[in-house]
């Protein structure tokens, strides 16, 4: 084993030259990854771009070609049954459930744990106390989906992978459910995400990582991820009765001009940095220009 990686201390996840390939297709690419215990860190990048493959390594249900992967310590490729009770799950699918209740279904997963929360506690963090009699097949799809969520936080994990956690979400579900992501992070909880939904990256993520064609190309916070937090700002404002906008280094400066140019206020200003949608953007589409040249 490594040093500093026992099971007890060292990161949540460290990662040393992953690769994966199916053939000629290089899955994953030499990836190096670190997540530290209490992060939530979130995986970006478009479909088959390695993302899923990476995580289900971590998870233990996928085989490696090379690399070294310690999770909680332990490779998850010899892992035992005390390691998976303190790793939490939610994949894209889950296996039918569809004949039992929604408290039956908790009930029987809570069995594995040695320490599970209480059912009505789950109940009630993932929004179904109303449906805690129903079956499974009567579930909407974002009924299920939170079932998934309770299902995979019942144990207590110290570490819980999200797959899309919030695919058919409505809007004010998916602000429920980063509450209770907040909340487990407050417990302690180290959080690996997968989403398309860039804003709930940016609202969750401590670190984001952009994977583009099996490799890891950029890994950062949020707000300074490829170059965010330096890159250009653009101001906008009305003169004249046209739309006017200008990209700079120094928007204070620009702003002080136009207010001195306009006596005050001024008309329609507005002062953007680049979103994390652009920056995600930019990045994979660099990535996939470095590959077609």
């Amino acid at each position: 084993m490594s040093p500093g990686l026992g099971p007890d201390g060292g990161p949540a996840i460290r990662v040393v030259g992953l690769t994966r390939s199916y053939g000629a297709l290089r899955a994953v690419d030499d990836i190096d990854l670190t997540v530290e215990r209490g992060q939530c860190v979130a995986l970006l990048g478009p479909n088959g771009a390695g993302e899923t493959t990476t995580t289900e390594i971590l998870e233990g249900y996928r085989s490696r070609d090379s690399g070294d992967v310690r999770v909680l310590g332990i490779d998850p490729s010899a892992a035992d049954r005390r390691w998976r009770t303190r790793v939490g799950i939610v994949l894209q699918q889950v296996g039918d459930l569809s004949e039992l209740t929604v408290r039956e279904s908790l009930r029987h997963f809570a069995g594995y744990y040695p320490n599970p929360r209480p059912v009505d506690e789950v109940l009630d963090q993932v929004g179904l106390t109303s449906k805690a009699e129903s079956r499974g097949r009567t579930l909407s799809g974002g009924q299920r989906r939170r079932l998934d969520v309770g299902l995979g936080i019942i144990g207590r994990p110290e570490l819980l992978f999200l797959d899309e956690p919030t695919t058919g979400f409505d809007p004010e579900a998916r602000r429920d459910f980063w509450a209770l992501i907040e909340s487990l992070k407050a417990e302690g909880a180290t959080i690996l995400l997968t989403t398309h939904y860039l804003e709930e990256a940016e609202a969750l993520a401590d670190m984001v990582g952009v994977i583009n064609r099996g490799r890891l190309v950029a890994f950062d916070a949020p707000a300074e991820l490829g170059g965010r937090g330096r890159g250009q700002v653009r101001v906008s404002w009305t003169e004249a009765g046209e739309q006017r906008s200008e990209s700079t280094n120094a928007p204070t400066a620009l702003v002080a001009q136009l207010s001195q140019r306009f006596g005050g206020e001024v008309p329609h200003l507005s002062v953007t940095r680049p979103s994390l949608e652009d920056t995600y953007l930019s990045l994979v589409d660099d990535g996939d220009r470095a590959v077609r040249s």
